[in-house]
């Protein structure tokens, strides 16, 4: 039987739909698994009837984290934000993380891994850090190569992609500032933007800033992080 691996989703207040992009699924289908879409579930603090069906979970891209949840006010540049979609995500982490859930953290889902684990964010790269290069092309394909990661060589990333330095998409104006507890630096751009964070545990625990569910049709390599965690899941 294929491993369920669940996909968080986003609301679309225009349509009133709970929607994912289809790159998601089709990247954990052709990985081998059971790519299974989790609606954002108001008010609900029960987790267990969705955590029970799945073997995994992806916490995928979206809009910005409230600063909120890590203490701070919002800058001016902050202003797509859902405390629905927040509240949501944070309790379905912090419940798969009890369990030992194999997770993979992706855009925004990286960013939700590390606040979730006590960590802080970069609310705007360009306003907080001037000396950061391009890291949100907004005219350009979600399958075109933009910028340069650098990737550890004793990270779990590292031996995922079994290269240590790669290019990536890349559609963030956020990013990890403080990491948050049991996490390590895994990946960073040229410009020492944070990339990639793993558990320092044996847990299967990644998050990436880019999107490698767009680029996993063009460019093989990013569909081994997807084959990862279908055979963590498997375990």
């Amino acid at each position: 039987m294929k491993p369920i691996i669940g996909l968080t989703t986003f609301i679309n207040e225009k349509d009133g739909y709970n929607s994912v992009s289809r790159n998601y699924i089709n990247s954990v289908y052709a990985a081998g698994g059971m790519p299974v879409n989790i609606p954002i579930v108001e008010n609900e603090k029960d987790y267990d009837a969705y955590l029970g069906m799945l073997d995994g979970i992806i916490f995928t891209g979206g809009g910005d984290i409230s600063p909120r949840y890590y203490g701070e006010n919002p800058l001016r540049q902050v202003n797509a934000m859902s405390s629905i979609r927040d509240e949501w995500e944070l309790g379905l982490f912090k419940k798969a993380y009890e369990k030992n859930l194999p997770m993979i953290g992706i855009c925004r889902g990286i960013q939700l891994i590390n606040v979730a684990l006590g960590g802080s964010l970069y609310q705007d790269i360009n306003e907080q850090i001037p000396s950061s290069l391009g890291h949100y092309p907004k005219e350009t394909q979600m399958d075109e190569l933009y910028h340069s990661v650098n990737i550890l060589k004793e990270s779990d990333l590292y031996h995922i992609l079994g290269l240590d330095k790669i290019y990536v998409n890349s559609f963030h104006h956020q990013s990890v500032k403080i990491l948050g507890s049991d996490l390590a630096v895994a990946a960073t751009s040229e410009d020492g933007i944070i990339e990639g964070i793993e558990a320092t545990d044996s847990r299967f625990l990644i998050g990436v800033q880019w999107h490698p569910e767009a680029l996993s049709k063009r460019y093989p390599i990013f569909l081994e992080l997807f084959k990862k965690i279908v055979s963590a899941a498997r375990i």
